[in-house]
């Protein structure tokens, strides 16, 4: 005899696979990593999440040069480890924020400037070493995990949390 779930899981099953939006694209050095993030820079309009997530050098801070630089920010890009957070001024007058929680043990102060941050509409946040702050995260974000695969190879995984990332991976995509 099969037993049969609730329709509400039937219903919630539905609503979870159509965020299950993916995309991988390979690098082979630093520059294509740049040009990745780049790709992934033209669709992005504020308000929007980015969770990056790879071992101690795997990328991620170049990955966020890249997102800066197309972004049109002409400054130096540095890995924010030791200041916990970096604010790059946008032309149009939006912002790229840079987090890496590397170093937490908890979320604290951190955690609620991240909190005010999500969402904001001129806003882009890039989030490195998340999970101690997972409960500060949107349920909609852009997940990528940078996989060294080589000296300079790198597979880039994107996955979307929710619908709005499901349609930034599409978008990416075309």
């Amino acid at each position: 005899m099969v037993a049969l779930a609730p329709w509400w899981s039937y219903h919630w099953l539905i609503l979870v696979m159509s965020f299950a939006m993916t995309l991988s694209i390979s690098t082979s050095e630093p520059a294509s990593t740049l040009a990745a993030a780049a790709k992934l820079a033209s669709h992005l309009q504020g308000g929007e999440v980015i969770e990056l997530r790879s071992d101690l050098g795997g990328g991620k801070t170049t990955f966020v040069k890249g997102l800066a630089a197309a972004l049109g920010y002409t400054g130096s890009v540095t890995s924010p480890t030791f200041t916990l957070s970096q604010i790059y001024q946008l032309p149009g007058g939006r912002e790229l924020h840079h987090y890496d929680l590397y170093r937490l043990t908890e979320a604290g102060v951190v955690g609620s400037e991240l909190s005010e941050d999500i969402g904001q509409p001129d806003i882009i946040t890039v989030i490195e070493w998340a999970g101690i702050a997972e409960t500060a995260l949107p349920a909609d974000r852009v997940v990528i995990d940078l996989i060294v695969t080589g000296e300079n190879d790198r597979e880039l995984n994107f996955s979307a949390t929710g619908p709005q990332a499901a349609q930034l991976i599409e978008d990416i995509k075309q």
